[in-house]
């Protein structure tokens, strides 16, 4: 590994390559903080794909483009007179600094559990807005449903608002899958959508109750999808069928042949 000597010009390295960047590449000039921003989307979920695959060589080349769209947000940020790169790092190094009391404070504690980290963590995340900062406050309207439902729930929890034993909560899922039936049979479009996404929270709740990541959980799922239909896919080719006039019967014949294999 490398000395911090060498990791700090590695980082000035970056940001003078920026700066060329926006004097002399007229695409990277021409880049604001809004065209930015669905790239730094795509760039993230890249990341987060390489993590769920340990694809180690990949990972260590998305975190690079998530830290070319970090120093290039603080360049941008420069140009308008506002903060730099600087800035940001002190800030930053404050921020966590405040927030963990624990590790840096005259009372530090090497006692704490994990959960009453997390549960100290949100207090004083309130504490830093003055005490005006609501609970969800801090969740992002962006994130995507299933990661804002499972942030949502596990900030309530961090304040005592859960059920008190696991089980509890199937009552629940079983009460909003039941509304979801009465509100097709209702036909109201509106109704049965609003239903849909309490049954799909109350799930995602009881999935973040016995410690599963409901998004990882989905994706699994999906990716599992993909590989028996695919499966099914190639033998329908290969045996010169057409899909699309298969019955549901001959499909499932197939679809079982992918799930004995292990698919």
């Amino acid at each position: 590994m490398h000395t911090k000597e060498e990791k700090l010009q590695a980082f000035s390295r970056a940001l003078d390559i920026m700066d060329t960047l926006r004097e002399k590449c007229p695409w990277n000039a021409a880049q604001t903080v809004e065209s930015l921003r669905p790239m730094t989307v795509e760039e993230v979920y890249e990341l987060s794909d390489d993590v769920l695959r340990q694809d180690w060589s990949g990972l260590e080349k998305e975190l690079g483009d998530v830290l070319l769209h970090i120093i290039f947000y603080a360049k941008i940020s420069e140009e308008l007179g506002r903060y730099d790169i600087k800035d940001i790092l002190d800030r930053l190094c404050e921020k966590m600094i405040f927030r963990h009391p624990h590790v840096f404070g005259d009372g530090a504690s090497e006692g704490m559990t994990e959960e009453e980290v997390a549960e100290a963590w949100e207090k004083i995340k309130t504490k830093e807005k003055g005490g005006n900062r609501t609970i969800l406050g801090g969740v992002p309207k962006s994130f995507p449903p299933v990661l804002k439902a499972y942030t949502m729930q596990d900030k309530a929890r961090a304040v005592g608002f859960d059920w008190e034993h696991p089980e509890d909560v199937w009552p629940k899922v079983d009460e909003e899958i039941g509304e979801v039936r009465e509100a097709l049979e209702e036909g109201d479009p509106a109704h049965i959508r609003e239903e849909f996404g309490d049954a799909l929270f109350a799930l995602v709740n009881a999935a973040r109750i016995y410690g599963v990541d409901p998004g990882v959980a989905l994706d699994e799922a999906c990716e599992k999808f993909r590989r028996r239909f695919t499966y099914l896919e190639e033998q329908t080719i290969a045996k010169g069928l057409d899909l699309k006039k298969m019955s549901l019967a001959e499909m499932d014949a197939i679809w079982d042949e992918g799930k004995a294999k292990g698919l």
